[in-house]
């Protein structure tokens, strides 16, 4: 059985301050890793690699984009080589933009250990980049509307953490992190309780303070909601024109409550829906659909080794 070591204090302190638990990274890079081993040895670094052998790496970025999981990649080569035998070097902070043959961290690691950890550091590295990448197009895109993009929650199951964390870096906010921390009054649930004002009050009777947003598909349903209390309201599949009449519906109101546009929205569109008043996009895609960005370990002497690729590379 592969033995896991814990993960270096300044890896705990970055991860810390990125809003992330440093616990549960361990434990996911460890399941990863767990998985590619299969119960057994990494072969071929064990039958190619001196056991003494060690070498320096560097992560770099092959495409241009957001880099994001830089220190959950860390996390990986803590976990399998330890903090005592390897050494990381951040050269770009999570956030940054990144372009081609450009550097984003240093390793010096014994060779075979390194090996085994690569896989798992630039499958997380490379696709919480890649959901950055999309964030950040999509902020670019509503950027002087007062319009913010957000997230979902049609995450990859066990990365929620991780892919929202990824959305911050792209310059996105988070939508609830799961079902217990906001309500999302859908039609299901409106029909189950028997109306809008229904099942407002059941869940404020359940949370009394829980922010509480009801979905809708027409001007009607937004009036019923604000006038049942929602703190916000998602606007289900309105065109540009019904977000705009939304808008001034609620300023006819004189109400604060946010809205958030939803349902089919495109990069294309974006600009549009931000200039329309709304406050947020919900965005699905940022962590279900987004591209992993091109990012590569390239091992140097001794040995001159050459590691493998991005998503694109070898297995």
């Amino acid at each position: 059985m592969f033995t896991f070591h814990p993960l270096a204090e300044d890896t705990r302190r970055r991860l810390l301050d990125g809003g992330l638990d440093p616990d549960a990274v361990a434990a996911l890079v460890r399941m990863a890793i767990t998985e590619d081993l299969m119960g057994g040895i990494d072969v071929t670094s064990a039958a190619t690699v001196a056991a003494d052998h060690r070498s320096v790496g560097t992560f770099g970025s092959r495409a241009h984009g957001v880099l994001a999981g830089i220190v959950v990649a860390g996390a990986a080569i803590d976990a399998v080589c330890g903090p005592v035998a390897a050494d990381v070097e951040y050269l770009v902070d999570d956030g940054a933009t990144i372009e081609p043959g450009q550097g984003v961290a240093r390793v010096t690691a014994p060779t075979r250990l390194l090996l085994t950890a690569e896989r798992t550091a630039l499958n997380l590295l490379c696709h919480l980049s890649g959901v950055a990448t999309l964030t950040r197009r999509w902020a670019d895109a509503l950027a002087g509307t007062g319009c913010v993009v957000r997230d979902t929650r049609k995450t990859t199951p066990g990365l929620r953490a991780l892919e929202k964390y990824a959305v911050r870096c792209g310059g996105g906010a988070n939508h609830r992190m799961g079902l217990a921390d906001a309500a999302l009054v859908k039609d299901n649930h409106v029909l189950a309780a028997g109306g809008v004002a229904a099942a407002y009050a059941a869940v404020r009777a359940l949370k009394a303070t829980i922010p509480v947003q009801i979905e809708v598909d027409s001007l009607d349903g937004l009036r019923e909601a604000i006038e049942a209390g929602a703190d916000e309201v998602m606007l289900d599949n309105f065109g540009l024109d019904g977000m705009r009449q939304a808008v001034g519906l609620r300023a006819e109101l004189g109400s604060a409550v946010v809205l958030e546009a939803s349902g089919g929205l495109t990069l294309e569109v974006a600009r549009a829906v931000g200039e329309t008043g709304v406050d947020h996009v919900a965005v699905g895609e940022l962590t279900h659909s987004a591209g992993a960005l091109d990012i590569g370990l390239d091992l140097h002497a001794p040995g001159s080794l050459s590691g493998e690729g991005g998503p694109a590379g070898g297995g």
